[in-house]
């Protein structure tokens, strides 16, 4: 399952879960306003930075404000 870190305020989000939406790609959306914890993960794995989106997939790994396209490659290696 992907989980995409965001807020509600957050353009690239919007824009990333509609590109999601397009491809058909599943995911569930934590906002890290409200959950403490998925707000640690992101800083965790961005030096501190409360950056979204931030993705994190089935594996544990992670992307950045990724393009769709860098989400799909990343999907297609995991699925290899």
């Amino acid at each position: 399952m992907l989980t995409m870190y965001s807020t509600p305020w957050c353009g690239y989000c919007h824009r990333l879960k509609s590109q999601l939406d397009r491809e058909g790609i599943g995911y569930e959306v934590v906002d890290i306003e409200q959950d403490p914890e998925a707000a640690e993960f992101v800083m965790r794995v961005n030096g501190g930075n409360q950056t979204v989106p931030t993705l994190r997939f089935a594996d544990g790994s992670a992307l950045t404000n990724p393009s769709i396209t860098q989400v799909k490659q990343h999907l297609e290696t995991l699925n290899a």
